[in-house]
């Protein structure tokens, strides 16, 4: 490895060993990078010395910031997180807010600083909140002062004594606006190696106890040379939207790193609904649209009352796109959906298909720079035609931050996903289901175990088992079976009570949509719970 510009190597020293990594040898040209990388000023800086510093870079509802005022509210940022706030090279920063300009200049600035981001999903509690800041060792906070209540008990919870700091209330007392108002408005990116980890994302596993994902400055720009210029071909006229998060790697490339690239521009709004979202395209004049299935199915009834004459590329991702909303999505705008699959593990889309290269029903194929193969039970790679487990390697990959679930996602150097495909002969891979008991809904990925902690804790329930249950409209959706203590009644005014309950504990979107109650749960003769047994159920 390539020696550290951290003076804080808490996440250097907890990256799996090297004989746990997947193979990560770049395959293309574009792959290769420098030793000396800060991700944030190739991404900035480097695109206003290139002349781009008047070009629009940030678009929403209160105007438009250019790539230079967007390279100066990053700057004073990162002077306030290595002044003011005092952090350290390889400190670890946790960014909570809805998307929005300040929110990207955030994340970019603690890039840019040397800090590590740490993004969290805003409909995240407390509770979520404080085993990522005790997993992460968080050093710092940037918030969104519309979610500081959340934030606050987290830090309560876990004592953590490191400073936080609120944006989006400029006239709040002590605010991050006005900490960067005294700042100065050009900062020299640190000196970070390219293989510095720079982001931790995290995601939960089917045991619902969060891994951490490290990714290095070098792999946010490959994930940019990647998808974005085989599949995509962006440009610098092209202006990129959609719903995903800036907190999900999704979110993160696809409305902020992928447009930086190539000199494009973002709309970054807070609350979009399917009709807002193509009321902006027409606004905004997008081109780019990134969106999960679910939200193509519903916009498309609609799209007929709305100018949609600028969109050229319409990408999903985040779950399986079903064949009926790409044939609907099409016949009601024209274009043709751009499928792929990505992982936090992987930062970004692997597998997918554009123009003339999509075969409907399949996901697509492996993207250059990647590669793609199914897997069976003893890790034999499989013939086309046979369904096991997908595994993929390219210039990004797994590694999590301490976890022993490591040497589960990454074999033999293949990261295996967790999802079961079959491969054509052609080299098109064709999505069958999950290998484990990730729900993923509207394109959030909910843990079941984390579900039926949070039912457990309900005084009525004696046991539970939550599993994904197919539906038409989300994909899939949260499915509880639930067996009663005594005393307590089964019915609509108890399931409610329980949804709600959930609603109060973890993130709103995990709740269960459907509540059935059991006189008990299905198990083997030793005692494990047969979920296969609630999943092929009839439907009451």
């Amino acid at each position: 490895m390539i020696a550290t510009g951290y003076t804080d190597t808490y996440a250097r020293d907890n990256l799996p060993p090297r004989d746990q990594w997947p193979d990560m040898e770049p395959t293309l040209p574009e792959l290769h990078y420098p030793d000396r990388l800060n991700c944030a000023a190739a991404l900035l800086d480097e695109m206003v010395a290139k002349g781009h510093g008047a070009s629009p870079a940030i678009h929403s509802h209160e105007g438009t910031w250019t790539y230079a005022a967007l390279l100066e509210k990053v700057d004073r940022i990162a002077h306030v997180l290595r002044g003011p706030l005092g952090l350290q090279a390889g400190n670890r920063v946790l960014l909570r807010g809805a998307n929005s300009p300040m929110m990207a200049a955030c994340a970019l600035a603690v890039l840019k600083a040397g800090c590590i981001l740490v993004p969290t999903m805003p409909l995240l509690r407390a509770k979520e909140l404080s085993v990522v800041i005790d997993k992460a060792r968080v050093n710092a906070v940037l918030c969104s002062a519309a979610l500081a209540g959340e934030l606050e008990g987290a830090r309560s919870q876990t004592g953590m004594a490191g400073p936080a700091l609120y944006f989006g209330d400029a006239e709040a007392a002590g605010s991050l606006e006005q900490a960067m108002a005294g700042q100065p408005a050009s900062f020299s990116a640190a000196d970070t190696a390219a293989d510095d980890v720079c982001i931790i994302g995290f995601t939960s596993g089917t045991t619902g106890v969060p891994k951490g994902t490290m990714h290095f400055h070098r792999d946010v720009l490959a994930i940019c040379d990647c998808f974005p210029r085989s599949t995509l071909r962006s440009e610098a006229n092209d202006v990129f939207i959609g719903t995903p998060p800036l907190a999900f790697t999704f979110g993160l490339g696809g409305l902020l790193l992928f447009p930086l690239r190539v000199g494009a521009s973002a709309v970054l709004l807070e609350r979009l609904t399917p009709d807002l979202l193509l009321k902006a395209i027409q606004d905004f004049r997008a081109t780019v649209c990134f969106t999960a299935p679910t939200f193509y199915r519903l916009m498309a009834p609609l799209a007929g009352g709305y100018d949609l004459s600028s969109l050229k590329k319409a990408v999903s991702a985040g779950e399986a796109l079903p064949k009926a909303t790409r044939t609907l999505w099409r016949e009601s705008t024209g274009l043709e959906i751009i499928d792929g699959i990505g992982a936090t593990e992987m930062l970004h889309i692997f597998i997918s298909a554009a123009g003339d290269a999509v075969r409907p029903g399949a996901t697509g194929k492996a993207i250059p720079g990647y590669q793609a193969c199914v897997l069976g039970p003893d890790g034999e790679v499989l013939p086309p035609g046979e369904v096991g487990q997908l595994a993929v390697k390219g210039p990004t990959g797994c590694r999590y931050l301490d976890d022993p679930r490591q040497q589960q996602y990454v074999r033999n150097g293949w990261n295996l996903t967790g999802d079961a495909y079959r491969m054509d002969q052609d080299g098109y891979f064709w999505y069958h289901a999950r290998t484990d008991d990730m729900i993923i809904s509207a394109g959030y990925n909910i843990a079941a175990p984390e579900v039926e902690e949070a039912l457990m804790c309900h005084a009525a329930v004696a046991e539970c088992a939550v599993v994904g249950w197919p539906d038409e409209e989300r994909g899939q959706i949260v499915k509880a079976f639930v067996v009663l203590r005594p005393g307590h009644d089964a019915g609509a005014a108890l399931a409610r009570a329980l949804q709600e309950h959930v609603k109060q504990t973890v993130a709103p979107y995990k709740y269960p949509r459907a509540v059935e109650f059991l006189d008990a749960l299905p198990r083997t003769q030793s005692g494990k719970l047969q979920r296969h047994v609630l999943r092929s159920a009839p439907p009451k």
